[in-house]
């Protein structure tokens, strides 16, 4: 698995809820949201445009920071 890390313009519990809403719905996926600096990292088998499509059906600006070191 890989693990990316992920920028989601989020300000409260329901974005991050939203957040685990549509990923859960992708299925397949371990996530760890970071809310208060408004990170998401995503551990999965799916490419970045497929997280980062799944991500912005969030309505919320979304944008790839990268991959995450799994250490």
């Amino acid at each position: 698995f890989q693990k990316h890390e992920f920028f989601v313009d989020m300000t409260c519990e329901g974005c991050s809820n939203a957040v685990t809403r549509v990923l859960h719905r992708l299925g397949g996926v371990q996530f760890d949201i970071d809310l208060p600096n408004k990170k998401v990292c995503i551990d999965s088998e799916y490419n970045v445009d497929t997280l980062l499509e799944t991500l912005k059906k969030t309505g919320k600006n979304a944008s790839y920071l990268g991959e995450k070191s799994t250490q």
